[in-house]
């Protein structure tokens, strides 16, 4: 079936190319041919465009507003689905294929048949997607501290990504968080600029190694690979007191030494785009600011994929948002932002374009540069080539050796942070042969909350019942030997427990799914019912304390009530990796990625801070071995 489906498209690209050449008036056009070097094919195909092309090229839009119409009357180069922006509720990869073969066929049609680059967030697997596998968010990753598993994540995320036909993701994230008050720390894999930068390794992952001679420019390997992005530059874990989209107060200095170390890695590793950040330096946004976007990241770094704006991020250069949309794209592009995420209001960003290079308020060569660099990852990637999704491919979304490698990147980022009460033998590894067990809080049981959020929409779900995936409870039952009488109550009373004869309980708590700004949180507890729950539990029976949460939450309080503490993060489908370690089928591996202080009132606190006084220090973890 694959095959003839391939068939079928290779015709219609065929007719749609010979269609374009008689439009075209001449036989033979440089750059449709792949045998050329890529310079001539960029330079013959920017000497044919109209500026209305290019400032198609320019344009992203929204999968609810790109319609073939739009697309080809707009000749819109890029479309993206926002969070949770999906062709149908739990829609197959076929649903997916089709949609964007739909689009494809649109922009083939145009004169110039320029294909459109379709994007997704997949910041922790293909999250928007109903069934991919989910692997732990950034945080996470980081407490691994091992590039090679991020970097073989980065390619199973890119075949699930492909087999809906999607070529181009929003990730990674190589943000530096320095404030867990921010809603987006788990986006980061740590505080410390080094762990960021081992882990931009997910990018060759995502986009496949590049040679020796492609080192340094934008490169995708192929139809298995997809077009990475770095984001947010630059500043966006640096804000004030954690606030997202707010301003990093830091000389240039600090800048360097913090931020911007994480973007020298991704353009060495060839990066194909980075996303600018709605954050502000010292006061100025980053997406109106032409010294660090043009003058240093094209410049000085010599990044020669395209530069990307957030979702309106034009928008939000003016306050309040959008309220001179023509000053905003005026700042943006002459900042050198090349493609526009606008998403909604493409009439009013072309309008706008338009008239401001009509009127040489932005110049022609601004524009042929963005142009030329959007061009060059097009080409770069193969789409030209291959437009369409490959069908045998679909058998990718979800599959068991993905969701294998989720389960083993989940155990690698478990940090044990108490084993024992003072004094006390270590309660880790847990014997799987036992009498009962208590299994109790408000995250055991919930594949929404272990995911958090963009996990199958923006700000995720709670719940069971949002895709394919094991509870820790479940992979608890699946791991204990069968003599083993597993009890779960999620808010259990003190007389329960206490009269249960329960051997050990296990409680997990932590914070509900959140994204960006809704995450923001200045005060840092563990959510209620989760401390009562660990008090209950843990006066009654021994007990170990699994923590799902983005962040290092205020736990002082507890820590000398609880035997055994375990900072699970947001480990996405695979519950059972939690399981695989606490039962000692594996030993406990991972590092903080972040200080854990010990109250709000420390921060921002991080390592290398003076007066630098934390509950847990970065790097801090207890190791465990294997039962057997």
């Amino acid at each position: 079936m694959g095959h003839v489906w391939r068939c079928a498209h290779l015709l219609l690209y065929c007719c749609l190319l010979l269609s374009t050449v008689g439009v075209q008036g001449s036989g033979y056009l440089k750059y449709k041919d792949p045998k050329q070097p890529l310079n001539t094919r960029i330079d013959d195909l920017l000497s044919r465009m109209s500026l209305a092309e290019k400032i198609g090229q320019m344009s992203q839009i929204e999968r609810s507003v790109a319609t073939p119409d739009v697309i080809k009357n707009d000749y819109i180069g890029s479309v993206l689905s926002g969070g949770g922006s999906v062709p149908a509720p739990q829609a197959t990869v076929q649903e997916w294929a089709s949609m964007v073969t739909e689009m494809q066929k649109a922009a083939l049609s145009t004169p110039l048949g320029i294909p459109i680059m379709y994007g997704i967030d997949a910041v922790h697997g293909h999250g928007n997607v109903y069934k991919a596998t989910i692997f732990p968010h950034n945080i996470g990753l980081g407490a691994t501290r091992d590039p090679e598993l991020a970097k073989r994540i980065g390619s199973a995320v890119a075949l699930e990504v492909r087999a809906t036909g999607i070529p181009y993701i929003f990730a990674p994230c190589v943000a530096v968080c320095r404030d867990p008050r921010w809603g987006r720390c788990y986006e980061s894999f740590s505080e410390d600029p080094k762990v960021v930068q081992m882990m931009t390794q997910i990018i060759p992952g995502f986009q496949g190694e590049a040679p020796p001679s492609s080192r340094g420019r934008p490169y995708v390997a192929g139809t298995r690979n997809v077009a990475a992005c770095a984001k947010h530059y630059v500043g966006d874990g640096g804000t004030n007191k954690g606030i997202n989209e707010n301003n990093t107060i830091i000389d240039f200095s600090g800048l360097l030494h913090i931020h911007m170390p994480p973007y020298y890695n991704a353009v060495i590793n060839s990066v194909s785009t980075i996303m600018v950040s709605y954050t502000s330096w010292n006061g100025v946004k980053m997406h109106a600011n032409h010294f660090l976007v043009t003058d240093f990241l094209k410049n000085k770094l010599k990044f020669r994929g395209f530069v990307i704006s957030d979702w309106q991020g034009l928008d939000r250069i003016t306050s309040p948002e959008g309220s001179d949309y023509h000053l905003s794209i005026k700042l943006g592009v002459l900042a050198g932002i090349d493609m526009v995420m606008i998403p909604f209001n493409y009439t009013g960003f072309i309008g706008n374009l338009t008239s401001l290079v009509h009127d040489n308020t932005i110049p022609m060569s601004r524009i042929d540069d963005a142009v030329r660099r959007i061009l060059r990852v097009k080409f770069t990637m193969g789409l030209f080539e291959n437009p369409f999704p490959d069908p045998s491919l679909a058998g990718e979304l979800g599959k068991q050796e993905h969701r294998d490698l989720a389960r083993e990147a989940v155990r690698k980022s478990l940090v044990l942070l108490k084993n024992g009460k003072y004094g006390e033998k270590p309660l880790l590894p847990l014997p799987k042969k036992c009498g009962k067990i208590l299994v109790a809080g408000s995250h055991a049981d919930n594949l929404g909350n272990q995911c958090g959020g963009w996990t199958i929409t923006w700000q995720g779900l709670q719940g069971n019942n949002l895709t394919a995936g094991t509870t820790i409870l479940e992979g608890i039952k699946s791991t204990v030997d069968g003599s083993a009488q597993v009890v779960y109550s999620e808010e259990p009373s003190p007389d329960f427990v206490h009269k249960g004869g329960f051997n050990y309980a296990i409680v997990v708590v932590g914070e509900p799914p959140y994204a960006e700004t809704q995450g923001d949180n200045l005060n840092l507890t563990i959510p209620a019912p989760g401390p009562s729950v660990i008090e209950t539990v843990c006066s009654n029976v021994k007990c170990i304390v699994v923590l799902i949460s983005g962040r290092p939450l205020v736990v002082e309080p507890y820590i000398n009530k609880i035997d055994a503490f375990v900072a699970a993060w947001l480990p996405g489908t695979e519950g059972k990796g939690v399981a695989d370690v606490l039962f000692g089928d594996y030993g406990f591996t991972g590092k903080l990625s972040r200080t854990w202080f010990k109250s709000v009132d420390q921060l921002p606190m991080n390592v290398g801070d003076p007066h630098y006084d934390p509950l847990f220090p970065f790097g801090f973890g207890l190791e465990t071995h294997p039962s057997n």
